[in-house]
């Protein structure tokens, strides 16, 4: 059980780890944003805006490691489903300090690809510090974190956003939305995070 005293579905009766049956559930359009941080010194972040990385093109090699390792998420998180990615992208910005990457999924299949963008934004900073290593050994990835909430079928969909979102705005939740189904499904969350905040 969750400290909410809602049951955990990746856990049988018997509280042993399973692979959630979504086989009841409707193929439909599903989406998920994930962003992370990899913190660089002056030096790193200079080397990248040059192209002088020592050991080649930095951001392309993180780009690629991201999408292969959105494919490869089955294969790391053991609950996780096996899904066809119809689309994966992965954006790296270099700052003054960082590089922030994020990673989108898509698929049309019966549960969501939050881990899968995840995944994807961990393999891309990890071969990103493997790249800069050399200019900045203390390079460090931090605020890996899913923009969104996991949605699920019925009454859950406004409780995952009322506890995700702390029932913020309208625009809020809407810019919070990443796993979704269409305007419809939108507007059903909308509806029930109204109600419980009248509650």
């Amino acid at each position: 059980m969750t400290d909410a005293g809602r049951p955990l579905t990746h856990l049988d009766s018997s509280g042993h780890a399973r692979m959630v049956d979504v086989s009841g559930k409707d193929v439909s359009a599903r989406s998920a944003r994930a962003t992370g941080r990899v913190l660089l010194s002056a030096e790193a972040i200079a080397a990248l805006r040059a192209g002088r990385v020592p050991k080649g093109d930095a951001l392309a090699v993180a780009r690629i490691a991201g999408i292969q390792g959105a494919k490869r998420t089955p294969d790391l998180v053991p609950l996780c489903h096996p899904i066809a990615l119809h689309s994966v992208t992965v954006d790296l910005e270099v700052r003054d300090d960082a590089v922030v990457i994020t990673a989108e999924t898509r698929t049309a299949d019966r549960t969501g690809v939050e881990m899968e963008a995840l995944t994807s934004v961990a393999v891309a900073a990890l071969a990103l510090i493997d790249m800069v290593k050399a200019v900045d050994p203390a390079a460090v990835a931090v605020h890996l974190a899913s923009q969104g909430v996991n949605v699920w079928d019925g009454d859950n969909y406004a409780y995952e956003l009322c506890q995700v979102l702390g029932l913020q705005s309208e625009g809020a939740v809407r810019a919070g939305i990443v796993h979704y189904n269409d305007d419809s499904d939108v507007d059903r969350l909308l509806s029930g995070v109204a109600e419980m905040a009248a509650r």
